[in-house]
């Protein structure tokens, strides 16, 4: 399939775009206007994210993993959908497939989705895996912690709920409330694989679309994980047409019959006004 150059105009991708059923993938930039920086986007700064070996490795690691997240999460739990994420829900995409684990997409309403990589909100012991709410979780490390948040309130936020900070030592850990375990964000942290069940569907939506004429559109992602970049890499394969809309190059580029260089929740709003509506 060709690639069109990174200019194409939004006339052009609307016009591939509006007719068509459409799975769609979301990454992060597409809650940056829910106030929720990006990995890699324009004014994104480079960062070590927690690998799951790393995590399991000692509770020195888990300590820092759950203070800077314990401060993120106080962030990013009052974050509201955007006009991005409403537009979405609008156009009810045969699957939405979001890498993003802030729960807005829930929140707004979309209906057919995958949360490839899990949800910020809940909790999962690696003893029990017992699954748990973050919010209870998030009110016993403020009381085990207590001034911690105030102490902190000025370290910059990241796009997976933790936050830059490296002085973690004297941040005081929760076990299951179950059996004692170790509690980890029910998140897929680098180093693990996303669950068979959700990889299978999101192929099978994406094989789906070549029966039925329709589209992959990719919206915020740079494509660099290879979680993603599947999909894209499969709809090529089997000649479903892919747009990606996001700010900047993606590791997709090549394989897109159109980029848009623009913000997600303006080409949304232009393809709900291009025709598209809430499925009947």
């Amino acid at each position: 399939m060709p690639a069109a150059s990174s200019d194409a105009s939004y006339e052009a991708a609307l016009g591939l775009l509006v007719t068509r059923p459409l799975v769609v993938l979301t990454g992060a930039g597409l809650s940056t206007d829910s106030g929720i920086p990006d990995y890699r986007g324009p004014g994104s700064s480079a960062r070590s994210p927690m690998t799951y070996q790393e995590f399991v490795s000692a509770p020195a690691a888990q300590q820092r993993d759950w203070a800077r997240s314990h401060l993120g999460w106080g962030r990013m739990r009052h974050a509201v959908p955007n006009p991005g994420h409403s537009a979405l829900a609008r156009l009810d995409p045969e699957l939405l497939i979001t890498q993003n684990v802030d729960g807005l997409h829930e929140q707004a309403g979309s209906r057919r989705m995958v949360a490839l990589h899990g949800r910020i909100a809940d909790v999962v012991c690696l003893d029990c895996r017992t699954i748990s709410s973050r919010v209870a979780l998030h009110e016993r490390l403020t009381g085990l912690n207590p001034g911690f948040d105030r102490t902190h309130a000025s370290v910059q936020a990241r796009p997976d709920g933790d936050v830059e900070l490296d002085d973690t030592s004297g941040f005081v850990l929760a076990d299951c409330e179950v059996c004692g375990g170790v509690l980890k964000p029910d998140v897929v942290f680098f180093g693990e694989n996303v669950p068979g069940h959700r990889v299978e569907r999101c192929y099978a939506a994406v094989d789906a679309l070549a029966g039925s004429g329709g589209a992959l559109l990719v919206l915020g992602s740079s494509l660099t994980v290879m979680s993603g970049f599947r999909f894209v890499r499969r709809a090529a394969q089997i000649e479903v047409p892919v747009v990606i809309v996001n700010r900047g190059s993606t590791r997709g580029d090549a394989l897109a019959a159109h980029t848009v260089h623009a913000g997600c929740s303006a080409f949304l709003g232009a393809l709900l006004s291009a025709g598209r509506s809430l499925a009947g």
